[in-house]
């Protein structure tokens, strides 16, 4: 029974973290944002992490302050770990706090510590009894039946958000290839017109004019691949599946390891879209 029970809390909680996260950016937006990882209304991060606390605090429950400094310590840990292991697995930072004091790597910082561990003793202390009272009502075979739904439903939107990253990181790929090519085709450019230059200056003017035809040529061919190059990278840009434009916009600060400015790029893209 404790498993069934810390699995409905996963469920349970993790939406009321989703619910906490959207009216923070409504808020702060002035409009409607999915805040959630996944499509669905659930922030696994909050089912884990209050399901965390009821397994291992509520022996703590008795004193304030030792069930405050256990909660802060240990979502904090867990808010860290999750973070750099999501930076790890998908190659993106997804939130930074590099901006506030006292933080660790951008992934943790002491301001919202400290309000997440006040957050785990209302949990604990006002709201988790409610909520165990309500979920002890409902039928064993009934709350089984859910969780069994709610978990297909949660791995099948986990599939699609993973494919999404990965499709986005596949797309930075190209595009950063595409971006140095470019460089190159412009720095042959650049040598070619230089090249012909100096040579111009030197020989005579028949041989002159068949250098001039033999570089204007190398030079259209240049700029025909070059121009090749941009309408692919253009095309590339605009290809912004609905879970990678709904995660831009669920973590505005979200960065790339290894393409920070093609991110950034299409980040602007999407606002001047929007």
């Amino acid at each position: 029974m404790q498993i069934y029970y810390l699995i409905l809390y996963f469920f349970i909680y993790g939406f009321f973290g989703w619910c906490a996260e959207v009216a923070y950016a409504a808020v702060k937006e002035k409009t409607f944002v999915n805040r959630g990882f996944l499509n669905g209304p659930i922030c696994p991060i909050y089912g884990v992490g209050v399901s965390v606390v009821l397994c291992f605090l509520m022996p703590l429950s008795g004193s304030f302050v030792l069930l405050y400094i256990a909660s802060t310590i240990l979502v904090t840990v867990l808010e860290g770990f999750t973070g750099y292991f999501m930076d790890k697995i998908f190659h993106h930072k997804w939130w930074d706090y590099s901006n506030q004091p006292l933080n660790i790597g951008g992934y943790v910082c002491l301001i919202f510590s400290l309000v997440w561990g006040v957050a785990c003793v209302f949990i604990v202390k006002v709201f988790h009894p409610v909520v165990h009272h309500t979920l002890s009502m409902i039928p064993f075979a009934l709350g089984v039946a859910g969780i069994v739904v709610l978990g297909i439903i949660l791995c099948a939107d986990l599939y699609v958000t993973a494919s999404g990253i990965l499709k986005l990181n596949r797309q930075l790929d190209a595009m950063e290839k595409i971006a140095e090519e470019l460089r190159e085709l412009s720095d042959k450019l650049g040598e070619s017109i230089y090249e012909n230059v100096m040579e111009t200056m030197e020989i005579t003017e028949e041989r002159k004019k068949k250098l001039e035809e033999k570089t204007g040529e190398q030079r259209q061919r240049l700029e025909q691949h070059r121009e090749e190059l941009k309408k692919r990278y253009e095309e590339l840009a605009s290809q912004r599946p609905k879970v990678v434009g709904r995660l831009m916009n669920a973590f505005p600060k979200m960065q790339s390891r290894h393409h920070r400015i093609i991110l950034e790029e299409l980040k602007m893209k999407l606002r001047d879209r929007f």
